[in-house]
């Protein structure tokens, strides 16, 4: 390629990486506003007005604590990612339809985000049907995104490319928590209740997560698939891949184990996420504007340890970075449990330790 093919060429992926961030910015809004701040505690207490006497709900007749529910909703959508995503991943590699199935996934996850506006009274069960479709159509819709990075990024790129769009996630995330913040400590004023401006801030969540989702949509191109792999085929193929893959993942035992490990520590990092407000809520005792303001200060700190993790990885590895990063989750989450009630200074400072490596 000449030299100015090159350069040509490095200035279109700079164009499609700037796309390719939008959309950590974009749906980082479900992350840190629905996941990890407002439905937590909410669909807890609505879960709480619909229960018996004795404090249970019976969904299909299954008798559950009403503060577990939440919990429980969290697992089986996690559960369900483990069957899709691999799915979804095998079939995104060989589709031409890769923009059109990145655009689906996300606009139904902020469909169901916005949804959640509608939760209220005892509802419960609407909420955790939501929260479901849209905790899987977010996975989903991650899995398509990071199959774009070998497209947009040189071998060289990527680990920089990929620090960045985790940056911009958590800086996005936290300027929209910080806007609901707002509005929930100035919910009186404002002459909302309470449920009404967690409401509105899941509502945000949505609408932010559907604007943005249309700069990337814009901005990547579509790439054709081999030609025995477009339309049906490409589906068929990426079934069968994931087939031959796991008969043959005996003989690689190694990444089995590495597969293994990355289930287990990638669930138990979106639990402690998904939890975090409601164990400081319940267990914690501590304000709904204390554990708002310590989640927003960790969006803001991990936007800049996800650009110093990134920079740590190009000089010493990714897989060392990693491991220190989850020797720190590990001290930290074993840590929390520890922790007295009514203690905000020590939960801030555990916060900021986890903003450090959650990029």
């Amino acid at each position: 390629m000449s030299e100015v093919g090159t350069v040509e060429a490095a200035a279109h992926r700079r164009r499609e990486q700037r796309g390719w961030y939008v959309y950590d910015w974009a749906n980082s809004a479900f992350s840190t506003t629905v996941v990890t701040v407002f439905l937590g505690p909410y669909l807890t207490t609505v879960a709480e007005a619909a229960a018996d006497p004795d404090g249970f709900l019976r969904p299909l007749g299954i008798p559950i604590r009403a503060e577990s529910f939440f919990p429980y909703v969290v697992s089986l959508s996690v559960l369900l990612q483990v069957v899709v995503l691999p799915l979804t991943g095998a079939v995104a590699d060989r589709s031409r339809r890769k923009l059109t199935m990145l655009g689906a996934t996300a606009y139904v996850g902020a469909a169901a985000t916005m949804g959640l506006f509608f939760l209220g009274g005892d509802r419960y069960l609407l909420g955790g049907v939501l929260f479901t479709v849209a905790n899987l159509a977010f996975g989903a819709s991650i899995v398509v995104y990071n199959s774009f990075l070998p497209e947009i990024a040189t071998p060289a790129e990527r680990d920089r490319v990929s620090a960045r769009g985790w940056a911009l996630g958590y800086l996005g995330g936290g300027l929209l928590l910080a806007a609901n913040l707002a509005l929930f400590t100035l919910h009186d004023r404002l002459g909302l209740s309470e449920g009404d401006a967690v409401r509105i801030a899941l509502l945000s969540a949505g609408v932010w997560w559907a604007l943005f989702t249309a700069v990337p949509l814009l901005a990547l191109r579509r790439r054709a698939a081999a030609p025995s792999e477009r339309g049906s085929a490409a589906v068929t193929t990426g079934f069968r891949q994931l087939r031959d893959t796991l008969r043959g993942a005996r003989a690689y035992p190694q990444t089995l184990l590495f597969l293994l490990a990355y289930l287990l520590y990638n669930d138990g990092i979106q639990t402690v996420i998904a939890l975090a407000a409601t164990y400081g809520d319940r267990e914690l005792l501590l304000g709904q504007g204390t554990l708002i303001g310590a989640i927003l200060m960790v969006q803001f700190v991990a936007f800049g340890g996800a650009l110093a993790l990134g920079a740590l990885a190009r000089r010493y590895g990714a897989t060392r970075v990693i491991q220190g990063s989850l020797l720190v989750w590990t001290v930290v989450i074993g840590v929390s449990y520890l922790l007295p009630p009514g203690r905000p200074a020590l939960f801030f400072a555990l916060a900021a330790l986890i903003g450090v490596v959650l990029g």
